[in-house]
């Protein structure tokens, strides 16, 4: 059965009309366990990351300004998040979810995050409301500890991981794909090991076309231990921040298209939720929800 972690309980304060759907993982996390696709005993709160898994990646400098709160306004706007001690919490809390299932994935083939995905985030800056970049950490974290030697993120979150390319540019132990939004954030890109654009309106067939052609050949080229899925909601038609044009089932296959390819090749999985910002929040909760279920009748 599926483990799960959630960092809903750490709810960051944002201003009225912000425009980061704070809201969702909390709604996820009742809806997983209220449509009984995770057993509520199965859905963990994460520990707190420890300190020297996130200076694994992230500078000892940019550490420190964000756990004391020593921001300027150009950082903050970069960031998109207003500074609290919650947004401390709830970030160590989401990456010690990310770390967390990334261990489980390996002893039991797949588990999920049900958040993360802060692939915005540099070694010494955060932006587009990353923190940290949880994804990066757990893979350090795992060769670290050498429970992994060479690890894949596969990030189909409609926006380029440009911190976590940046994070990993030149490190042969990590291999990234990503297909991302051609004309979208960031507009400075970080190159990864395969980077695939998608022009504007790109819908299910398109896309699921060119993620079947491309995954597998990647897949044999990372010749990895470890798999970590971004799972964004934001390649959605009509999301506020997306600009591709798929539909709840083109996610769906989407979905089933990566752990398929995993699974072909005994690769674990850690899935993390990436972006979503419908226009209707419960568009997001919806794509979220269905990536779990698929996930749970995987494991």
């Amino acid at each position: 059965m599926l483990l799960a972690w959630s960092s809903a309980a750490y709810v960051v304060p944002l201003p009225p009309g912000h425009r980061f759907p704070m809201a969702k993982y909390r709604l996820l996390r009742d809806r997983v366990i209220d449509d009984g696709i995770i057993a509520e005993s199965r859905v963990l709160e994460p520990e707190r990351a420890r300190i020297e898994d996130v200076r694994l990646v992230h500078t000892e400098r940019y550490v420190h300004d964000i756990d004391t709160g020593h921001l300027d306004a150009a950082d903050v706007r970069r960031l998109g998040f207003p500074w609290s001690p919650a947004l401390v919490e709830r970030s160590y809390r989401s990456v010690g979810g990310t770390v967390a299932a990334s261990r489980a994935a390996l002893e039991h083939g797949i588990a999920i995050n049900l958040s993360g995905g802060t692939h915005h985030a540099f070694a010494d800056h955060g932006e587009g409301f990353c923190v940290f970049n949880d994804v990066a950490i757990a893979i350090r974290a795992l060769q670290h500890e050498d429970r992994v030697a060479r690890a894949v993120v596969i990030d189909l979150d409609v926006h380029q991981g440009n911190g976590t390319n940046a994070i990993f540019t030149g490190d042969e132990r990590v291999f990234t794909f990503s297909m991302h939004g051609a004309k979208n954030y960031p507009f400075h890109r970080m190159p990864g090991c395969v980077d695939i654009e998608l022009p504007d309106g790109t819908g299910d067939d398109a896309y699921l076309e060119v993620l079947a052609g491309a995954l597998p050949n990647a897949l044999r080229a990372a010749d990895a231990q470890l798999a970590v899925y971004l799972a964004g909601a934001d390649v959605l038609a009509g999301d506020r921040l997306g600009r591709l044009g798929l539909t709840h089932a083109g996610v769906a296959r989407r979905d089933a298209l990566v752990l398929d390819a995993c699974r072909e090749i005994g690769l674990p999985v850690a899935i993390v939720l990436g972006g979503g910002y419908g226009a209707r929040l419960s568009d997001t909760v919806d794509a979220h929800v269905q990536t779990v279920r698929l996930a749970a009748a995987y494991a």
